[in-house]
């Protein structure tokens, strides 16, 4: 039909005048509604018409019997889509009228209420007239003022309504005589359509009894099917037993070469291991750098947290000047933190859905990448599906052998067998054919791709029986001439043997000397069990006589194909003969080959071809392009499918993947991708076969195949199949196929498929699918279909109108755009469904859109309280969301342009918990504080506000004002302070930002007490755990006299003089609080001062929970360390190589029973009980440690009741209890913040007492104990002053320490008394006080040493050895006591460089006594003499060893030093003068005069020019001289004889010398002459001793007096060397000896 001239002629001619004459809305409305209603009609009936069977006219009336014309019918549909477009119109103008009567008759009854008012603001101006109220009549006359004009108003109004009324009213009358007008041709529209009616059902009947017969024919079909498959089950039986007997026969020659590869798959096993093995240790490799790696990970999360604690606290800090500068600009900073923390947390989820959809696109990408070369390798390398056998009766033995023979053969069956394979399985399940012929096309390129068992199978030297197939056990010789055969078989196809020229007559023949006719023996289409003959012509074309002889069929022909030929004889040239082709098939496949023949001039043959019935698809068009249409239209397109075969099959049309014929081969292959792509492509796509018993059978088979081949994935077949049908349901939604999808196709049959383009979206849409046969030889057919959608010319610029969340009766607006690209002006409706209409009005209703231009227009919601029942389909009432669907109608298109309006409508609601407060009883001095829950039941935010509170109430928090977010529980606390004793009851009034009023009741009693507390609430400052606060109050009795009692409660007395009153506060325990006093006794007019401590502790059950949670995870670390040593242990022992004797496995067990018990005894170890945790133990303070560090703050109120009595007890009974009153009691409230320490005791376990304990009396003992900043800030700290002349002092200074730093406090005891001493430090900062104890005992010393004192003479020793001597010391006082030795040629007040011999030489030298403290040193500047210990400690009752060692350098008789023993008090406990002497040789001689100074020289040995010196003085040693002063005494006339003595001594040495020494005197006689007498005279001396010398003179005769007698001695001392002193003796008479 043509829409243009439908617009033209809404009616026929008749109806033509009257519908040119209307215009207006009216008019475009009615040519909106019939060209929608055209368009309807048009895909309705027409199309089921046009499927006639081809002639012009549609059918025969069923009345009147002549045949009705296409115009005709098309004419009826024309008038009843006119006729209801007439009544459309009808029914929308009744509405107007209406709706305009209704619109008169509310503006009629406003104007009646104006006029009502104004007449009662008249009156009302009278009366103010008459009181002389100027003010009020001035304001009533403005108000009379403002209700004229709005009379006015509604009067025009009024005649504007009535306007419009009467024009609506004139174009209804008009609509009605049109309608009666059209009566008549109304009634025939209805005669039609009742023929047309009953036309329908005669169709109807038609078609139900050709389907009867088709359905009969099919069934005919299938019995006959039936009958067909019976007798092919028999042969299957007869053919599986022949196979079960090949199988035993070849089941023993695999025997042989089945142990050959049990021998490789062992090699391959020892191979596998040795790989475990190296992989086993690449683990322990990365295991260990895992452990380095956590190392540093662990190290890194510490610093990351460290860095996190620090951001935490700057953004605290950031956050609490943030709330104070909006608190200081006025601003709300609650609800602008709030809105900051949404957007932040709103952010932050954004940021992790983002790195969620990245992720998760990174583990996509990866598994794509990992499937990639799964599905490319599967598809190269498909699992071996189990091959199909001839039978189905004999599961068992057909899959025996066809394992044996999957395992021997690998090489893939031949056409024949595959072809013969398909043709049973064909007969026998039609519907499992296709997946079985895809998987039998590609057995060869599967072998090749996909290396399998058979690879690794031992093979024979050379070839048996089994390598054949088994069906086909020919000999050598007829495997040679198929192999020839198969090489002439392209030359033969023509009918032509490829022979050289033979010249017969002088004349060359080329060809065959016989030709047939016809050239090819073809048996096409045969048929199992039948016969075939046909007769063949062969006719001579040589130039000579021939003749021919039969050879003989090709040899795989023999069994099918008999030649009945008798020989002509000899045949002229152009002669003929015949003979005859008899073909029995037996097996259902192609066959080849040749009939041979004999003649005079050579051999000829005639070709032999045998065909099979075959399936042959043909399609008229594989593309197809439907070209542009409009987004809404339906278009189809048939196609034709043709079989031009003689054999029917089974088509499908599947959609699932754009695959190539060969890829959809290989992914049919498997029966479980078959199954899964029909499950899921199309499950309601069933055969009729599949029914029948030997489908049963099949399943049977199928699900045995399945056993024995378990590795196909499963998985990976069901996300191939899904990402098919994924990618084709997403590509191509807008195109689709007809109702026929599948179905039968028979012998040279043709089918129409239909493809349908329905577009949906703008944009091109491709569909590319394949129609798949049941027939293996059938090859899918792939076509392709394109289409292109056009947009509609207009459109909803925002399709969903999301309002957000909406309050009931509230009025929400939003503008509605509607943009066009039509090139012409269009009309526009929009529609409301009618549930929505009392909720939901769009402005203007119909307009205009211009071409190329936008239309707006406005939407107004005002939701009811009845719209849950008005729209119940829209509007869920327990989630609040409503969806409303909207469409706008456009003249001109064919779909209506649909857009949604979605909103939340939610209530407004401020409920509270319970409709009444009762404060009950309150004291006048005392606040009550009651908590109720205001709770916003709407999905919005409400602004609240309790106005007009009483003074004697207060609501908190912000004064009762703030916003309740949705779904928001808001704890308000209402105080209520009584100001009188009497009874209250009041109501608070909460009202929302929306004006809503919701009250509350309230009650109370106020009652005034005798005592009276100075405060009733007492905040006690952020207190540190080990700090406190303490705060001072006053309680006072106010009454002198008792008054009449005006509170309600107690009974009323008289006015007599006020009892004393007893007071007692009552502590909750436990608790950290303390007040003195806690009772007392009160007089009237007298004031008691109350102290109240607070002292915040941890408690000592919390510790022990503590103590017992550390316990428990260091024992799970003892648990997680044993298994992975015991994990470790068992990985190196599989490490170990297996030993195969038993007897070497057996010792192998008891050795891991006793390793396993070690740890298992040390697991069962139980944790200790809460009670065996002692305050003061390790794990106590380690708790006590962990509380500190993680403590973060605790608040805790505390309500102290103070119970006052009534008076006295009584006289009678002063131990009675007095009489307390519940309505005098007194409460305290106690706000009690506790927060972590600033400062924490590092060491001493934490403990903050020092205790020195016992110190001698003048030492000083040093101890130190740290502290460590745990807060967040820097802390200065401060001490207590000391006493000065106290015995403890600091002695470092206090700095300020940084977050996490450590300080530590050093602090020294000297006791100066015998007595215990102990003083109290503080250790301030700005949040805390640390109090430290400090304590200790001064004792006296009492050490003695083993030495008297005075000289200790080393004695001699060999230069560069060392002597030593050992004195102990012994300590008798009751503490430790410390010494220190000192050197004199050590201590630093000496003068250096021997000052002090210097100065004694320069003081005068008399004497030969003379020896300096500090004498000779080694030269190599270390002291000569040495004491260790140089310092230490005598524990009480113990002694201690010092050894004082001599070490000389170098030769002297001068060394000396002074070693002085002190306590740390500077007492002196011994001094001890140190003498020594070394020597170079070990015979010395000591005694005689000193020669020279005690001292060595200062200045180094000066080199002066020596004399020449002869070589007999450089031989001789010089001598060491020696001086003896003998004086003999004279008195009393008798001479007294000198007496010196020296000695002569052997040094002991760790060199090896002589065991002793010798000595002796030279020239004796001649000191006898002079009067010396030397006993002995020589002499040996032991090796460690010494021998005195003794030299006696006395005066000779002839002495003169005062006569001084010299004279020089050699003395020799032999030991390691010989030395040669020169003894000088000097002697004279004195007449005093000294």
């Amino acid at each position: 039909m043509d829409v243009e001239e439908d617009r033209e002629s809404p009616f026929d001619d008749e109806a033509s005048d009257s519908t040119d004459n209307e215009d207006g809305p009216g008019q475009e409305s009615f040519k909106e509604e019939e060209v929608a209603l055209q368009q309807a009609n048009n895909g309705l009936d027409f199309e089921w018409f046009l499927e006639d069977d081809g002639d012009g006219d549609l059918a025969v009336a069923a009345v009147s019997g002549e045949k009705r014309s296409y115009a005709e019918t098309a004419r009826m549909f024309k008038l009843r889509r006119n006729l209801d477009q007439l009544d459309c119109f009808h029914r929308q103008k009744e509405h107007d009228v209406q709706k305009a009567r209704e619109e008169l008759k509310l503006c009629r009854q406003n104007i009646e209420s104006v006029l009502e008012q104004r007449e009662n603001l008249e009156e009302k101006m009278e009366e103010q007239k008459a009181a002389d109220n100027s003010v009020a009549v001035f304001r009533t006359r403005a108000q009379h003022k403002l209700l004229c004009q709005k009379l006015q108003s509604e009067e025009e109004l009024e005649g504007h309504i009535n306007t419009e009324l009467k024009q609506q009213e004139l174009e209804l009358s008009e609509v009605e005589v049109e309608l009666g007008r059209f009566s008549s041709l109304r009634q025939e529209v209805q005669e039609e359509e009742r023929a047309f009616g009953v036309l329908k059902k005669q169709k109807a009947t038609k078609r139900l009894q050709q389907e009867r017969k088709a359905s009969q024919h099919q069934q005919l079909r299938m019995q006959h099917l039936r009958d067909k498959q019976a007798s092919m089950l028999k042969k299957e039986e007869a053919e599986c037993q022949r196979k079960i007997e090949e199988g035993r026969a070849s089941r023993k020659v695999a025997a042989k070469y089945l142990k050959e590869t049990i021998k490789s798959m062992q090699q391959q096993e020892a191979e596998k291991e040795q790989q475990n093995r190296e992989l086993l240790e690449k683990r322990m490799q990365a295991v260990k750098s895992l452990k380095s790696n956590i190392a540093a990970t662990q190290e890194c999360l510490r610093v990351n947290q460290s860095r996190a604690r620090a951001k935490a606290q700057k953004e605290e800090q950031r956050q609490r000047r943030l709330r104070e500068s909006l608190q200081a600009e006025g601003f709300n900073s609650i609800q602008h933190m709030y809105q900051q923390k949404q957007l932040e947390e709103i952010q932050r989820k954004q940021e992790q859905l983002e790195e969620r959809q990245k992720s998760k696109r990174v583990e996509i990408v990866e598994k794509i990448l990992q499937e990639g070369p799964l599905v490319e390798s599967r598809k190269r390398n498909p699992p071996p599906t189990p091959k199909l056998s001839l039978t189905d009766k004999y599961p068992s033995l057909r899959s025996a052998r066809e394992k044996l023979l999957h395992y021997l053969d690998r090489r893939p069956p031949t056409a024949t067998e595959e072809r013969a394979t398909i043709q049973l399985r064909d007969f026998s399940s039609s519907s499992s054919a296709s997946s079985d012929v895809d998987d039998q096309e590609e057995p060869t390129k599967q072998e090749e791709d996909h290396p399998s068992l058979s690879d690794s199978l031992a093979e024979p030297e050379f070839s048996g029986l089994w390598d054949q197939n088994y069906k086909k056990l020919l000999n050598e010789k007829t495997t040679l001439e198929q192999a020839e055969v198969k090489q002439e078989e392209p030359a033969m196809a023509i009918g032509k043997l490829n022979l050289p020229p033979k010249k017969v007559h002088g004349k060359e023949l080329k060809g065959p000397p016989f030709i047939s006719k016809p050239e090819v023996i073809l048996f096409k289409d045969f048929e199992l069990g039948k016969t075939y003959k046909k007769k063949i012509i062969l006719t001579n074309i040589s130039y000579i006589t021939n003749h021919c002889k039969l050879l003989g069929v090709s040899t795989h022909l023999k069994d099918f194909i008999t030649i009945n030929f008798d020989p002509p004889g000899s045949l002229s040239t152009g002669m003929s003969c015949d003979m005859q082709a008899v073909f029995q098939p037996m097996i259902n496949e192609d066959l080849e080959g040749e009939v041979r023949f004999a003649s005079a001039v050579g051999p000829f043959s005639v070709p032999v071809r045998c065909t099979i019935k075959k399936c042959d698809m043909k399609v008229d068009n594989q593309f197809i392009d439907f070209g542009s249409h409009v987004v809404g239209q339906t278009v189809s397109w048939t196609i034709t499918l043709t079989n031009k075969g003689a054999l029917a099959s089974r088509f499908s049309l599947d959609t699932s993947a754009c695959l190539s014929p060969e890829t959809s081969h290989v992914q049919m292959a498997s029966h479980v991708s078959a199954n899964t792509s029909q499950e899921t492509s199309s499950p309601n796509t069933t055969s009729d076969s599949v029914s029948m018993g030997t489908g049963k059978l099949q399943a049977e088979e199928e699900s045995q195949e399945l056993s024995e081949h378990p590795a196909i994935p499963e998985t990976c077949v069901s996300t191939d199949v899904d990402a098919q049908m994924d990618q084709s349901n997403s590509d191509f939604g807008d195109i689709s196929l007809g109702n026929v999808k599948e179905g039968e196709i028979g012998l040279f049959e043709s089918i129409r498929l239909e493809v349908i383009f329905t577009p949906t979206i703008p944009g091109e849409s491709k569909l590319d699918f394949h129609i798949r046969f049941s027939d293996v030889t059938s090859k899918p057919i792939p076509i392709q279909v394109k289409g292109v959608a056009v947009s509609v010319p207009v459109w909803v610029v925002q399709p969903s109108i999301d309002l957000k969340i909406c309050m009931f009766d509230r009025l929400y607006q939003d503008s509605i755009v509607v943009q066009s690209r039509a090139s012409t002006a269009l009309k526009l409706t929009f529609e409301v469904c009618p549930e929505m209409r009392k909720h939901m009005e769009i402005l203007p209703k119909t307009g205009f859109i211009q071409a190329q231009s936008r239309f707006n227009a406005q939407l107004k919601f005002l939701p009811r309280i009845s719209l849950s029942k008005d729209a119940m389909e829209l509007f869920d009432e327990d989630t609040g969301v409503l969806e409303v669907p909207l469409t706008v109608l456009v003249a001109g298109q064919v779909k209506p342009v649909p857009f949604t309006m979605q909103a939340v409508v939610t209530c407004s609601e401020l409920l509270f918990d319970r409709a009444q407060v009762d404060f009950g009883f309150c004291s006048v001095n005392q606040s009550l504080r009651s908590s109720v829950r205001l709770t916003n039941t709407s999905l919005l935010p409400q602004d609240f506000g309790f106005l007009g509170v009483p003074d004697f109430m207060e609501v908190q928090p912000n004064d009762g004002f703030g916003t309740l977010l949705p779904q928001e529980t808001l704890e308000v606390d209402l105080i209520f302070s009584a100001n009188k004793a009497k009874e209250y009851s009041f109501q608070l009034h909460c009202k929302s930002g929306i004006n809503r009023d919701f009250p509350l009741s309230c009650r109370a009693v106020g009652v005034r007490p005798p005592l009276q507390l100075s405060h009733s609430l007492v905040q006690f400052g952020a207190t540190a755990v080990g700090d406190r606060s303490t705060a001072v109050l006053y309680l006072t009795n106010h009454q002198t006299i008792n008054h009449q009692n005006q509170q309600p409660a107690p009974p009323l007395t008289k006015d007599t003089m006020a009892p004393p009153r007893l007071f007692s506060f009552s502590l909750p325990q436990p608790s950290d609080l303390s007040i003195t006093p806690s009772a007392g006794r009160l007089l009237p007019g007298e004031r008691c001062l109350i102290q109240v401590t607070f002292r915040p502790r941890l408690l000592d059950e919390d510790i022990r929970e503590e103590a017992l949670r550390l316990l428990l995870r260091a024992k799970l670390l003892r648990e997680k360390e044993l298994e992975r040593s015991r994990h470790a242990e068992q990985e190196a022992k599989k490490d170990l190589p297996v030993e195969t004797s038993k007897a070497k496995k057996a010792p192998v067990i008891p050795k891991n029973s006793k390793v396993s018990d070690a740890p298992q005894t040390e697991l069962l170890t139980e944790s200790p009980e809460p009670a065996d945790i002692q305050p003061g133990s390790e794990h106590f303070e380690e708790a006590r440690a962990s509380l500190l560090y993680s403590f973060t703050q605790r608040y805790s109120k505390h309500s102290v009741s103070c119970f006052v009595s009534d008076g006295d007890p009584p006289e009678e009974d002063l131990q009675a209890q007095p009489a307390w009153s519940s309505f005098n009691t007194l409460y305290l409230q106690l706000q009690c913040p506790a927060v972590q320490p600033p400062l924490v005791v590092t060491s001493n376990n934490g403990h903050k007492s020092i205790d020195f304990h016992q110190v001698a009396v003048g030492e000083k003992m040093i101890k130190r104990f740290t502290v460590q900043n745990i807060s967040k800030e820097s802390l200065d700290l401060r001490s207590s002053v000391l006493d000065v002349h106290g015995p403890f002092s600091l002695l470092n200074a206090l700095r300020c320490i940084r977050p996490g730093e450590t300080h530590t406090l050093v602090l020294a005891f000297s006791p100066s008394l015998e007595k215990k001493f102990s003083e109290t430090l503080e250790v301030r900062c700005q949040k805390m006080t640390l109090e430290m104890t400090l304590r200790g005992e001064g004792v006296l010393p009492a050490v003695t040493c083993s030495h008297p004192g005075g000289l200790l003479d080393l004695g001699y020793v060999l230069e560069k050895e060392s002597t030593s001597h050992v004195l102990k010391m012994q300590n008798s006082s009751a503490v430790a006591v410390g010494f220190r030795v000192q050197l004199a040629s050590l201590c630093p007040s000496r003068p250096p460089g021997g000052a002090d011999g210097v100065a004694s030489l320069l003081g005068g030298y008399s004497g030969s006594q003379l020896q300096p403290t500090v004498g000779t040193q080694n030269l190599s500047g270390l002291s000569v003499f040495s004491v260790l210990p140089a310092e230490g400690s005598i524990a009480p009752g113990q002694s201690q060893d010092l050894t004082v060692s001599f070490q000389p350098d170098h030769p002297s008789v001068c060394y000396s030093d002074r070693m002085t023993v002190e306590l740390r008090n500077k007492s002196v406990v011994c001094v001890l003068d140190l003498r020594g002497a070394a020597a170079s040789h070990n015979m010395y001689l000591c005694g005689g005069d000193p020669l020279t100074v005690p001292i060595e020289s200062l200045l180094p040995p000066l080199i002066t020019a020596q004399p020449q010196i002869t070589e007999s003085e450089v031989m001789e040693k010089p001598t060491i001289p020696v001086l003896v002063n003998l004086r003999a005494g004279y008195s009393g006339g008798a001479i007294t004889p000198a007496v010196r003595e020296l000695q002569v001594g052997s040094i002991r040495s760790t060199q090896p010398s002589k065991k002793s020494g010798e000595f002796h005197w030279e020239n004796v006689v001649s000191l006898q002459q002079q009067g010396f007498t030397v006993e002995p005279s020589k002499g040996t001396v032991e090796t460690g001793h010494k021998r005195t010398v003794t030299i006696t003179w006395s005066p000779h005769s002839g002495y003169k007096p005062y006569e001084v007698v010299q004279t020089c001695v050699p003395l020799t001392l032999k030991g390691d060397e010989t030395n040669v002193y020169r003894v000088t003796l000097m002697a004279t008479l004195s007449s005093a000896a000294d």
